[in-house]
């Protein structure tokens, strides 16, 4: 997105050319389809420098979500940790991933991190910032504990019920993903998936693990306003960034079926939205019914 041109350079003929071997081995997929495909996945890979105000997080990140204000949960998390400990941040919507390809990631007076942890571990530490402060060490333990249970276990299961279980695409749709390039996107999540381990799993099974983890997250939430009592941690965060797409953003899948079926964790959704969202409306697109102006 916003390269110079669809270029063809020496690595992109060597993708095509691999791609073009797959399409010909399975007799699938024609080969307009994977040039366009290769195309579409070169320009957005590459996009001009800018110059941004020092001092100011620059965040990068796909587009705003139909109804939260992304449709990936680390996104979020970044997001929300930025609004928590009150950084002066910018967005950057698109489609050009990081050094190590993945987004979100962020550019802080010319240095640029990937993978939302590292970032805010960067951002802690350059700016000598701690939102745990107030909590024990085993608090902290507590809280890294289930975050790493939603990020490495319940994440993948949410990832094969929205792009690989959804018969309708939906998020494709909600995405504006072309269909070839969502047909891609499906088999490549179904891949790492199953590399994962999560994968190997029938769906059943994949929903059955889901919600022992929403559960065993219900149940030490009780009655609690945040993760780790009533101030918010660094945790919540991450735990807002994937429950809230849960919540709001699973299409009526089984993933939102499951998730109001805790009363404690829609109303933590809810209660997290209006702490550090106010301007929620303004950070979605209402179903893609109309441009998000933040």
């Amino acid at each position: 997105m916003g390269a110079n041109g669809p270029g063809f350079d020496s690595n992109m003929a060597m993708e095509s050319d691999e791609v073009l071997f797959l399409a010909k081995a399975s007799g699938t997929v024609l080969i307009s389809s994977v040039v366009l495909y290769v195309a579409w996945k070169k320009i957005r890979s590459k996009a001009p420098k800018k110059d941004h105000p020092r001092d100011t997080v620059v965040l990068h990140q796909f587009d705003r979500g139909p109804y939260a204000p992304s449709m990936t949960p680390y996104a979020i998390k970044v997001e929300t940790y930025l609004r928590m400990a009150k950084i002066p941040y910018k967005n950057e919507h698109g489609f050009t991933p990081s050094k190590k390809g993945k987004w979100p990631w962020i550019e802080y007076n010319g240095e640029e991190i990937a993978d939302s942890e590292f970032c805010i571990e960067y951002l802690n530490d350059k700016l000598g910032i701690d939102l745990d402060k107030h909590f024990t060490a085993k608090d902290r333990g507590i809280a890294r504990a289930f975050q790493k249970m939603l990020e490495e276990n319940t994440y993948w299961a949410c990832v094969l019920d929205r792009w690989v279980y959804d018969e309708n695409w939906t998020s494709c749709k909600f995405m504006k993903i072309p269909s070839l390039t969502g047909y891609f996107i499906r088999r490549q999540m179904k891949q790492m998936a199953y590399a994962h381990g999560m994968g190997r799993h029938s769906p059943n099974e994949v929903y059955h693990i889901m919600e022992l983890d929403f559960k065993a997250l219900s149940n030490f939430l009780g009655n609690k306003k945040f993760l780790l009592g009533d101030k918010p941690c660094q945790a919540d965060c991450s735990v807002f960034g994937l429950m809230s797409n849960a919540y709001w953003q699973s299409f009526g899948t089984q993933v939102e079926s499951t998730i109001k079926k805790y009363k404690n964790l829609c109303d933590y959704c809810e209660r997290m939205k209006e702490t550090f969202w106010p301007d929620w409306d303004e950070c979605i697109t209402h179903g893609n019914t109309k441009e998000a102006t933040k």
